[in-house]
């Protein structure tokens, strides 16, 4: 593949995403099935005890995460919704718990600091995401006509 090919849109391969964001989106679920996988598992396994309710919530999460990742791999496209459901729970949680302590000046030492740091770089996918595609895809797309309609009757003929 010729290095200006990977810039223009694929219409027959992805869907008019540029092959580069493909690419990059293949690269942030390995990233995601390496690092979190590697971070949420091995607390799972090496965990002792009961488990306080909401961290194991979370980790549970993120272990989930990580495995839907590796589908992501192969389907980069198909699995863009993962990538969203990360960006709202990270600008949420940043918005909601570490603006109002950073603005406060209470963030640093604080037990949201550590979190803060892991979820800033939400930035990232952010740029990545092919948002054209996004909002083609999910946003304003119209219904198959074909499919049945949530609450009408199919009979089998």
């Amino acid at each position: 593949m010729k290095l200006t090919t990977a810039f223009k849109p694929d219409y027959e391969r992805y869907e008019g995403v540029r092959p580069i964001q493909v690419f990059a989106l293949r690269l942030g679920f390995v990233l995601v099935l390496v690092i979190v996988g590697n971070i949420s598992w091995t607390r799972f396994i090496n965990h002792q005890g009961d488990w306080d309710p909401i961290p194991a919530a979370a980790l549970s999460m993120w272990a989930a995460h990580s495995l839907l990742s590796l589908i992501g791999v192969f389907r980069p496209l198909q699995m863009l919704p993962l990538v969203l459901f990360e960006i709202g729970y990270k600008i949420l949680w940043l918005a909601i718990v570490a603006w109002p302590l950073w603005s406060a000046n209470r963030l640093v030492g604080s037990p949201a600091e550590d979190l803060t740091y892991a979820f800033l770089p939400v930035v990232v996918p952010i740029v990545l995401v092919p948002w054209s595609y996004v909002f083609r895809k999910y946003v304003w797309s119209q219904p198959d006509a074909r499919a049945p309609q949530h609450g009408s009757r199919v009979e089998n003929r």
